[in-house]
């Protein structure tokens, strides 16, 4: 199947030349001027991959791209006319996989669009064989007996604890936000003042850290939420 690419810039010719260069590869293509139609697009169909611009009127791309991030998985290369590291690190902190400076080589582009490609196709194939067990580094979850193993050792934390550690799993590389942690395991609404992800969090990384004041799998993102 050709492979399905949302490009979202509010320059229609730089959509149009991107467009022009991925369909020229065998890809198929959609375009939107701004973030607000990207995201109702994205409520009517599937993408492989989003090229997401930062600097849009309305919604900007770093508002989107965490907005993309509570439900979908699929790989997000920004671009941008800011070429400082800081801006580079805030568009991947919010979850995108990749970052290219404007003005860029199309050519570039295209190559980064497949790697991309590759890696995304392949984890979803590898992570078919087995569903039900994740693995990051040395740390291995078993969703389907709840299990957790440390460096080979078995760990054992509470049902919360576990629902905590298996949705950051899940959602590898994203950061997802304290309100949306505790909405998803407790299944009720949010307060502000509530702590108790943070406490929560502090006690699964006191049985699954080396070192939890130095953290090698839950991280926090100040500001923004937490990811492994």
């Amino acid at each position: 199947m050709r492979s399905r690419i949302l490009i979202v810039d509010d320059d229609k010719d730089i959509r149009n030349l991107i467009s022009v260069y991925l369909e020229n590869e065998g890809m198929q293509t959609q375009k939107a001027e701004d973030a607000i139609e990207a995201m109702k697009t994205l409520e009517k169909n599937e993408y492989d991959l989003i090229i997401l611009d930062i600097m849009m009127p309305k919604l900007d791309g770093i508002q989107a791209c965490m907005k993309i991030r509570e439900e979908r998985n699929m790989p997000i290369i920004m671009l941008s006319a800011k070429s400082e590291d800081m801006d580079k690190i805030q568009g991947l902190t919010a979850g995108a996989d990749d970052y290219l400076s404007k003005p860029f080589n199309p050519l570039e582009l295209i190559a980064r669009v497949k790697s991309q490609l590759r890696r995304y196709k392949k984890y979803n194939i590898d992570s078919n064989i087995d569903k039900n067990v994740i693995e990051i580094g040395d740390l291995i979850v078993n969703t389907d007996t709840r299990q957790v193993w440390v460096q080979s050792k078995e760990v054992r934390l509470t049902p919360k604890e576990f629902d905590i550690l298996e949705l950051l799993a899940r959602n590898k590389g994203i950061v997802l936000s304290v309100e949306k942690i505790y909405e998803t395991v407790w299944k009720e609404n949010f307060f502000k003042s509530d702590n108790t992800v943070m406490v929560h969090i502090t006690k699964i990384r006191d049985k699954i850290e080396v070192n939890p004041k130095q953290p090698i799998y839950i991280k926090m993102i100040w500001g923004v939420g937490y990811k492994i």
